[in-house]
């Protein structure tokens, strides 16, 4: 068993809340009972920033997702860089041959100017999604925390990411979305769209940390299928729903619009979903064909409810 750790050294300056993180690798032998360290893969070669307002990181790489490609040629880590000159901080690209997985240590390849050429300790990157204010500021505005899984159903990697904007403390302007049909080559990556915003999820104990957990016998947090559950903070309230266009287009559940057509790509989602309680949450977003080089673009809907697959809740109804 393969795993990876964001690590938050300590001491690296006299604000004690202030740190770098860094991005190890581990294994294990015995199904996660024992796990041996494999060393530190990914770190900044920036200097860091000592007084840096945003409350947390001085620079650094963390904040990350590790996905396996379709051919089992490479593992694909997509980490958050929160140092160096602003058109290096976002989320930035490293991969790791899957033959070397037992010895990443000084094997990790960054994506920087399109070709993977440095070195995952120290070298430099080229964000995949960079940051607009840098992330020293007290309001700093990147994407950061990427989570993504292979979904079987539409056939695309989907990445889910935090977006930190506005007021200070990180504040969280919404939940956002990607689709990639190949994680290596960062022009497949659609322009990210958001899934959801902070009022949708006001009172939950954290507005961070987006996930999908695959509800198949095999699924995971890397492998997903059509319905799937979303996850907060560790926390899951609702269900996540993938539709490719050609679903989309042919219109997969009632249109409530008032216009009586079929759904389309470009329409405005708006649902209210009944829960159990007795509120009621209304969703607005946009349907979005996704993708740069698939002919089936995805669409993804959210349901919301305290069991366990969403049984007994309304559907959102676009």
């Amino acid at each position: 068993m393969l795993g990876w750790y964001h690590h938050e050294p300590r001491g690296l300056h006299p604000n004690p809340n202030l740190t770098a993180p860094k991005i190890g690798a581990l294994v294990s032998y015995d199904g996660g009972y024992t796990v041996f360290d494999l060393g530190i893969v990914l770190e900044s070669g920036d200097l860091l920033d000592p007084n840096a307002k945003n409350g947390y990181f001085s620079g650094g790489h963390g904040d990350f997702s590790v996905v396996l490609d379709r051919d089992r040629r490479y593992f694909y880590f997509f980490f958050t860089n929160y140092g160096g000159p602003l058109e290096s901080q976002g989320v930035a690209m490293a991969r790791l041959a899957f033959a070397d997985r037992y010895k990443p240590a000084g094997k990790v390849q960054k994506l920087y100017q399109g070709q993977w050429r440095e070195p995952g300790i120290r070298g430099r990157v080229t964000p995949l999604f960079p940051a607009q204010r840098e992330w020293h500021h007290l309001d700093p505005d990147s994407f950061w925390g990427a989570a993504v899984h292979w979904n079987t159903h539409l056939n695309r990697f989907v990445m889910l990411l935090n977006h930190a904007a506005g007021e200070p403390g990180w504040t969280q302007e919404g939940i956002y979305i990607s689709f990639a049909s190949d994680p290596a080559d960062p022009e497949s990556w659609s322009n990210p769209v958001r899934l959801m915003d902070p009022v949708e999820v006001d009172g939950h104990q954290s507005q961070y940390y987006p996930q999908v957990l695959g509800i198949e016998p095999e699924g995971t947090d890397t492998l997903a299928g059509k319905t799937a559950r979303f996850f907060l903070n560790g926390t899951s309230l609702w269900e996540i729903s993938f539709f490719s266009e050609t679903e989309v287009r042919e219109g997969m559940e009632p249109d409530e619009t008032g216009d009586g057509r079929p759904i389309a790509p470009g329409d405005v989602i708006k649902s209210g979903n009944t829960i159990d309680e007795g509120t009621k949450a209304d969703i607005g977003g946009q349907i979005e064909t996704g993708g740069k080089t698939n002919d089936e673009p995805p669409f993804s809907q959210r349901r919301r409810g305290k069991n366990p697959r969403g049984a007994g809740t309304a559907a959102g109804v676009r």
